[in-house]
C-alpha cells in the first residue's frame, strides 16, 4: 500500500498567551474567567472572523490561529492589542488581562484540524519573548507585510529561541499615539505610528501644588501650551494633549509612559500660584532608564508665564539636541497675549469646554468672552467663542452659522494658523450645506494639528449632515483616538457603525463610549449629556431598564435642555416607545437650529420612525422654519 502523502500549506501562524494567568486565577478565579471570555466573545474571536483567521486551537490561557494572508494576521494583532489597551483603561495593573503575540510564516503540516510543524513552533516561541501588550514577528513576516501597513517594526535583532535550531530576526511592533490609520488591505483600525528618526517627547499634566482644586485650569493650560509649542518643532514628535490627559493626577513611573506612548523621553512638573507670582518646575527624564536629562525652576512675576513656556521648549530642544528652524523658534516665542488676566479666563474656558455638557459650554463661552473684552486682538480666544457656538448651535436656534463664520474669521485674521478656528468654520459652512468649502477648512485644521479634537468631531457630523456614514465613522474614529475619555465621539461612531452594519464594532464602540459615560457622570454628576449617551449605549448592552433610568435621569437633571429632549427621544425610539419619542422630538425640533431637520433625517436613532407620518411632518414644519 502507497505511504498516505502529508498534507502541507504556507500560512501565517499567530500565537497568543495570556500573561499572568495562573497568577491572576489564584486571585480571583471568577472575575479572571468572566473577564477573558468578555474579551473573547466581544474582541478577540471577532477581529479574528473579520480578518478571516481560523482558531486552530486553545491550549490552556492560550490559542493558535492560521492565516492565509499575513497582512491580515499582523492587522488583526495590532487591533486586538490596540483595543485591548483602551479595555484595560482604568482597571488595576494587577487585574488586567494582557495579550502577549507572537506571528510567523511558514511551511505547516495539516493533520485533520490541526497543524504542526517549524512554523508553528516558531510563532509560539516568538509570543514568549513577546513584550505584555505586545507582539513579535519574524524576519519573514516582516517582509511579508512591507509598506502595506501604517505600522512601524522595530528590529530586535537575531535571537536564539528555545528547541528552535537557528538564531531567527526578530521584529517588534511599535505601538504609539499617532499610528491609528486604516490598513488598506484589509480595512482593520490599527495603532498610531510615532514619527521614525525623531525623538519623541510624553508632556504629562503639570500638577498644581496650590490645594485649591479649582486652580487647575492654570497648570492645565500650562502643560497644554507647551504641548502646543512643542508641536510646532518639526524634528520632535509630540504625543497629543488628550493622550497625556489620562494620566492627569495620577502617579505613574516614566517607564511606563515611555512604553505605552512608544515615546523617548517623558516632560512632568508642578505649578504653583501665589497673588501675582508664580513657581513652576519641570524635569525631562529618559523613559528608558528614569535618568534626569533636564531640570530647572522658575519663580518669576505671573506677567513672564509666556517667556517661562518659551524657556522651558527651547530648554527641551537644547538637551534633545534638536535643530530648531529659524520660523519655529519665532511661532514658540510668539505671544498669544500680554493680558495676564485675558490668558486665565481663556484657560478657564478651555477647562468648561473640555467637559462636553451644555452648561460648560455656556460658561465656557462666558470666559472666552470676556477675555477678549480684555484684550480684543486675542485670536485664541474668538476661536475659543466660535467653538462654543459649534457646539451649541444645535440647541440654540438663535445661533446662526453666521454667526460662527464671523468669530471664527475674526480669529483667523488675528492669526490664519489657527486650526481651531478653521475647524469652526469648517461646521458652520457645512450647516449652510456649503459642503465642499467645508471640507477645505476641515482638511486645513487636521494639516495644522492633526490631533485636533474638533478638526475630526466637528468633519464626522459634516458627513453625517450628506448621509456619507463611511466617511463619518473614519473621522470620529480619529475623534475618539485623540480624545481618550470622550464619551460622544465614540458614541456617535457606534451609530455610524450601526449604520454601516458593522454591528460588532457597533457593540465594542457602544461598549466604551458606556463606561466613558460613566466615568464622567463619576467626576460630574450634573453632565446630562453623558446620562443620554449612557442609556443609549446601555440599550445596545441589552440593560433596557438601566437605559430607560439614565434617560430618566437625564430629564430630571434638566428638563429644559434642548439636547436632552433629542436624545432622550432618539432613546425613546429605540427603545419602540413612539408616541415618547415623537412628543420630545417635537419640543427639541422647536428649540433647535432649523437645519437640525436634516440631521434628524439621517439619524439612524429614528429609523423605526419614518415609516409615521407624525415623523415626516415634523420634519416638515423644521424645514418650513428653516426655508421662513
Amino acid at each position: 500500500m502507497a505511504e498516505e502523502r502529508v498534507q502541507r500549506r504556507l500560512s501565517a501562524i499567530l500565537a497568543v498567551d495570556v500573561v499572568g494567568y495562573s497568577r491572576l486565577m489564584g486571585a480571583d478565579e471568577a472575575a479572571t474567567l468572566a473577564a477573558l471570555k468578555a474579551h473573547r466573545a466581544e474582541l478577540v474571536d471577532v477581529r479574528i472572523s473579520e480578518h478571516q483567521g481560523r482558531i486552530v486551537k486553545l491550549i490552556g490561557d492560550g490559542m493558535l490561529v492560521e492565516f492565509t494572508s499575513v497582512v491580515n494576521a499582523v492587522a488583526c494583532a495590532a487591533e486586538i492589542q490596540s483595543r485591548m489597551q483602551e479595555r484595560n483603561a482604568g482597571v488595576p495593573e494587577e487585574r488586567r488581562i494582557e495579550f502577549r503575540m507572537g506571528i510567523n510564516v511558514g511551511d505547516i503540516i495539516v493533520d485533520e484540524n490541526d497543524i504542526y510543524g517549524d512554523g508553528v513552533n516558531v510563532a509560539a516561541r516568538l509570543e514568549s519573548i513577546a513584550s505584555p501588550g505586545g507582539i513579535s514577528v519574524s524576519a519573514s513576516v516582516r517582509e511579508h507585510v512591507g509598506n502595506r501597513l501604517d505600522i512601524v517594526f522595530e528590529d530586535a535583532g537575531e535571537q536564539t529561541l528555545r528547541n528552535i535550531s537557528r538564531p531567527v530576526r526578530v521584529y517588534r511592533v511599535v505601538f504609539g499615539p499617532s499610528a491609528a490609520t486604516h490598513a488598506t488591505a484589509v480595512e482593520a483600525t490599527v495603532p498610531e505610528r510615532s514619527v521614525r528618526g525623531k525623538p519623541s517627547i510624553a508632556v504629562l499634566p503639570f500638577s498644581y501644588l496650590g490645594g485649591d482644586p479649582e486652580q487647575d485650569y492654570f497648570a492645565d493650560g500650562i502643560t497644554e501650551d507647551i504641548i502646543t509649542d512643542l508641536s510646532k518643532v518639526s524634528g520632535l514628535s509630540v504625543v497629543a494633549r488628550n493622550s497625556v490627559f489620562t494620566y492627569k493626577g495620577k502617579s505613574v513611573a516614566a517607564g511606563e509612559v515611555g512604553k505605552r506612548f512608544n515615546v523617548t523621553t517623558i516632560l512632568e512638573g508642578s505649578v504653583r500660584k501665589a497673588g501675582r507670582r508664580v513657581r513652576i518646575s519641570a524635569q525631562l527624564i529618559n523613559a528608558k532608564d528614569g535618568m534626569h536629562l533636564w531640570a530647572d525652576r522658575y519663580d518669576r512675576d505671573l506677567t513672564d508665564i509666556f517667556a517661562i513656556q518659551d524657556e522651558i521648549a527651547h530648554s527641551i530642544v537644547d538637551a534633545l539636541k534638536v535643530r530648531l528652524l529659524r520660523q519655529e523658534s519665532q511661532a514658540i516665542r510668539k505671544i498669544k497675549t500680554s493680558n495676564i488676566e485675558a490668558y486665565q479666563f481663556y484657560l478657564r474656558g478651555r477647562q468648561y469646554l473640555s467637559r462636553h455638557s451644555t452648561k460648560s459650554y455656556e460658561l465656557a463661552r462666558r470666559m472666552f468672552q470676556r477675555a477678549i473684552e480684555l484684550d480684543p486682538n486675542y485670536a485664541q480666544a474668538h476661536a475659543g467663542v466660535a467653538d462654543c457656538d459649534a457646539f451649541r448651535w444645535i440647541m440654540h436656534r438663535e445661533i446662526s452659522p453666521e454667526g460662527i463664520i464671523a468669530a471664527s474669521s475674526q480669529a483667523l485674521d488675528l492669526d490664519p494658523e489657527l486650526a481651531e478656528a478653521h475647524a469652526s468654520r469648517g461646521l458652520a459652512l457645512s450647516l449652510g450645506a456649503e459642503y465642499e468649502l467645508a471640507s477645505s477648512e476641515f482638511e486645513r485644521a487636521i494639516h495644522l494639528d492633526p490631533g485636533l479634537y474638533e478638526g475630526h468631531y466637528f468633519y464626522a457630523r459634516s458627513c453625517v449632515l450628506q448621509g456619507n456614514h463611511e466617511e463619518a465613522a473614519k473621522h470620529y474614529e480619529r475623534a475618539a483616538e485623540v480624545a481618550p475619555d470622550d464619551f460622544q465621539a465614540i458614541g456617535h461612531l457606534a451609530q455610524e457603525y450601526h449604520a454601516l452594519g458593522r454591528e460588532s464594532d457597533a457593540l465594542l464602540a457602544e461598549r466604551r463610549s458606556f463606561e466613558r459615560a460613566e466615568r464622567e457622570l463619576e467626576r460630574h454628576p450634573d453632565n446630562v449629556r453623558a446620562a443620554c449617551y449612557g442609556a443609549m449605549a446601555l440599550i445596545f448592552l441589552g440593560e433596557l431598564t438601566r437605559a430607560k433610568e439614565w434617560a430618566a435621569r437625564a430629564l430630571w437633571l434638566d428638563p429644559d435642555d434642548t439636547q436632552v429632549l433629542y436624545n432622550v427621544a432618539c432613546v425613546h425610539a429605540r427603545l419602540g416607545a413612539h408616541d415618547e419619542a415623537l412628543d420630545l422630538l417635537a419640543r427639541a425640533l422647536q428649540r433647535m437650529h432649523p437645519r437640525m431637520a436634516a440631521w434628524a433625517r439621517h439619524d439612524d436613532d429614528f429609523a423605526s420612525l419614518r415609516e409615521d407620518s407624525r415623523f415626516e411632518a415634523l420634519l416638515d414644519i423644521a424645514r418650513q422654519r428653516s426655508s421662513g
